[in-house]
């Protein structure tokens, strides 16, 4: 077992610890982890997490589309319909507790994907997510995205620490890794239909680290991942209707039959500051390294 501190909050890496696995219950598959109380591909679909809440006063976390639900599949070329969320997909229960998705490469969709879900403490998720690609994929991405219920706050991870998602900035809002992943956000994949998006960058981010806050219950919203494994954190500004945070996976081109994994981390605490939600993503770095 290795333990780390964080906000306050003991982040546990662990697998297989009794009480932090996933059950399965009709096509669902069920948590209770004692900080967070929920439901993993609700009636089977491919919508991540939700409906999840918090044990402690029983505040809905997630918004209608769930946390941690992969959405869109692109590349330079193309956008991969039907989106993840559509495409079908199976799942099983692991021996230590995980829950393991499976995508199977067909006409539409030139690659294989995975996703292995893991409770790392009582208040973080980590997910991987693994492409195998059956045709060279160019810049190819896997949006991973999270809805929140209320979270009105929104934040990116500059240079100078975080930086707030306000209306003023724009209504769409980008922290890429550097010029070449703002490239990619550039280069027309947002806008093939249906529902074209215009990402504005704010700053380059310092960490692939996206918040968000909700002052009236007290908690913080953290996702995150390895810079090297995401290109971009992306998000509306903060009262705008979808209350989300993206993670824009891979950014990477892919040869035929080659294979990589992405990974990313979701965790929930209470009254956050900026530093100790830095000290957070500063922790999981070192957690994660190889």
């Amino acid at each position: 077992m290795k333990t780390s501190m964080c906000f306050g909050v003991c982040l546990l890496a662990m697998t297989g610890w009794a009480g932090l696995g996933f059950t399965e219950a009709d096509k669902e598959y069920r948590f209770d982890t004692g900080a967070l109380r929920g439901v993993l591909r609700p009636q089977g679909k491919s919508m991540g997490l939700g409906p999840m809440t918090e044990c402690g006063t029983g505040t809905a976390i997630t918004g209608a589309l769930g946390l941690f639900s992969h959405y869109r599949l692109l590349d330079e070329e193309k956008r991969y319909l039907p989106d993840a969320r559509d495409w079908p997909s199976t799942a099983r229960l692991l021996p230590e507790g995980a829950v393991e998705v499976r995508w199977t490469a067909d006409a539409q969709h030139p690659f294989d994907l995975q996703a292995i879900y893991t409770w790392a403490s009582s208040n973080a998720l980590d997910v991987a997510t693994t492409v195998v690609a059956r045709q060279a994929l160019p810049r190819f991405e896997v949006f991973l995205a999270s809805y929140f219920e209320g979270f009105p706050v929104a934040c990116g991870y500059g240079s100078g620490g975080l930086i707030e998602a306000k209306k003023e900035l724009g209504d769409w809002l980008s922290f890429p890794r550097n010029d070449a992943a703002e490239a990619i956000i550039a280069d027309g994949r947002w806008q093939r239909p249906p529902n074209p998006v215009t990402f504005k960058p704010v700053a380059r981010y310092a960490g692939a680290l996206g918040l968000r806050r909700d002052a009236k219950s007290g908690l913080t919203a953290l996702v995150m991942a390895p810079p090297a494994e995401c290109f971009a954190v992306m998000m509306p500004y903060g009262e705008e209707g979808h209350r989300s945070l993206y993670l824009s996976l891979f950014g990477r081109d892919f040869k035929t039959g080659e294979k990589a994994t992405a990974r990313s981390r979701l965790v929930i605490g209470h009254e956050l500051s900026e530093k100790q939600a830095i000290e957070c993503y500063q922790a999981y770095l070192k957690e994660i390294k190889p």
